[in-house]
């Protein structure tokens, strides 16, 4: 009772911070886009693509392996080894940055002209090379408080870097022209590493305080480099491919007829749309980032029926979500899109990429649980098969159909990622699961979609596409009073899996 009173309240707390945290950044986003424009949002995410990729290069797997080892560790109540499997991820987390770090900034010169296309991105190139080694050991200390379940003091700290961060940056900001757009992304890089030192400085102090318990001489460098290295290879491979993809985008849009502005198209896809998109997930988010190490710790006492009650219960909460959100940001797209970015042309976009939703926000669930049944290895290698082919396909697609091939490619490579997680995680699991539930809920939301979009006004349309959704699902039996009893025990603390009438129905 005490893992998932434990659970909830981590989940929780992530939840409520994460949503905080997402809707800073969001409203940031927008606040940058009216003075930078769609262009220099495009040319801010072809930057943060190259930086993206240099830190996955220096990180090497640190933060996931922190997570991983000190979560079985600490689950087994061995604190010291905890210590001294930190204190390896540290050393290891130096050496690969700050090698990725010296590189990064020698060549930043041929990588601002050779890959993103202009020298206007080496200022935030080498800013971001100056800071990464502290970027990366601010990720293995998040990675080690996740895993010993310190979440409030997490949660608190990274309020304090959004806030630092957002405030850098918006005051350097207002210090450069308004069209300097090499400017504007320096800042922006600035703002965010200056929040990594605050962050990295309070865990650092936060952990001495709690150091120093008893010693141990256990070995880390193999148990380190097993879960570390594969990860290391798989992940870099993914960030590469994945940075070649964005960096690719706007230079294949152009070769399209009626492409107009490739940047600028690139921009409203990727740092406008997207971010509208993604902000409810912050939710899951939290449910992923406390389900990593929860699903460590059951495998490592070999807890299977509570692996499989999470699996379950999780992936049907995940897509419940999903129809939701996906079915109120395709009824809200043009007041959304007027709202926050008015003179931008979004609501098609955000509508079409509306549809995505539930399978985006269950594939994130999906790859949490694999990840936390130690199946890392794997899911990087999904992703590298799912990127692979994403390159592909937006090589072909987008000089002969634009923005829609761009959708297209999106859609298929994200539906065969979510499809070998989803076999992986059941597979491991023992867990066979129906797809009865899927097509009924996905089928309320449909007809609850139709409902809604009988209505003008927008508090019409969500109420009306609420009640039909519940409506229908309840009605149908897709929810019921388990799922009732199950939340009620959520919010109480008192959820019993073994004994819900649902735990081992899909």
């Amino acid at each position: 009772m005490t893992n998932r009173k434990s659970l909830l309240r981590g989940a929780l707390m992530l939840t409520v911070v994460n949503l905080l945290l997402r809707f800073g950044s969001t409203s940031f986003q927008v606040w940058l886009s009216g003075r930078i424009g769609a262009a220099g949002i495009g040319l801010m995410q072809l930057v943060l693509s190259v930086n993206m990729l240099a830190l996955t290069l220096g990180a090497a797997g640190g933060r996931t392996t922190a997570m991983y080892l000190c979560a079985e560790a600490l689950g087994q109540e061995r604190r010291a080894d905890a210590d001294r499997i930190l204190s390896g991820c540290f050393v290891y987390s130096i050496l690969c940055a700050g090698t990725v770090s010296a590189g990064l900034y020698l060549l930043a010169p041929k990588v601002a002209q050779g890959w993103v296309g202009t020298m206007e991105a080496l200022p935030a190139l080498r800013t971001w090379a100056s800071f990464l080694p502290v970027i990366c050991l601010t990720g293995v200390m998040t990675g080690y408080f996740t895993a010993a379940n310190r979440i409030g003091t997490l949660a608190a700290v990274e309020v304090a870097e959004q806030v630092f961060s957002i405030g850098v940056t918006a005051f350097c900001l207002r210090m450069i022209a308004p069209g300097d757009r090499a400017g504007s992304c320096r800042c922006v890089v600035l703002g965010s590493c200056l929040g990594a030192v605050l962050t990295l400085g309070c865990l650092m102090l936060l952990y001495a305080r709690n150091s120093g318990e008893g010693e141990s001489r256990i070995p880390v460098a193999k148990p380190i480099a097993r879960c570390a290295l594969p990860l290391a290879v798989a992940d870099d491979l993914k960030a590469g491919i994945s940075a070649v993809e964005n960096l690719m985008v706007p230079r294949r849009l152009a070769l399209y007829a009626g492409a107009g502005d490739p940047l600028a198209a690139f921009g409203r896809v990727s740092g406008m749309v997207f971010p509208v998109m993604m902000f409810p997930a912050a939710i899951l988010s939290s449910l992923a980032e406390v389900l990593i190490p929860e699903l460590a710790r059951c495998a490592a006492v070999g807890s299977r029926n509570r692996i499989r009650y999470l699996v379950r219960r999780n992936l049907r909460a995940a897509l419940v979500y999903g129809l939701c959100c996906g079915g109120l940001l395709f009824l809200l797209a043009e007041p959304l899109a007027a709202r926050l970015y008015p003179g931008e042309d979004i609501a098609q976009l955000l509508r079409r990429f509306s549809v995505l939703v539930p399978m985006l926000y269950c594939d994130l669930i999906a790859d949490a649980m694999t990840r936390g049944l130690g199946q890392q290895t794997a899911c990087a290698r999904y992703s590298i098969i799912s990127n692979v082919l994403d390159v592909a396909l937006m090589y072909f697609l987008l000089p002969r159909f634009g923005i829609e091939g761009y959708f297209v490619s999106f859609a298929l490579t994200h539906a065969v990622n979510f499809a070998l997680s989803l076999h992986k995680v059941l597979a491991i699991g023992g867990i066979r699961i129906s797809g009865a539930f899927a097509m009924l809920t996905t089928a309320a939301a449909g007809v609850a979609v139709l409902g809604g979009s009988c209505f003008s006004g927008v508090g019409q349309r969500i109420a009306a596409f609420l009640g039909l959704f519940f409506g229908i699902c309840f009605y149908t039996g897709s929810l019921g009073n388990g799922d009732i009893r199950w939340l009620r025990g959520l919010l109480s603390g008192t959820e019993k899996p073994a004994k819900t009438a649902d735990a081992t129905n899909s």
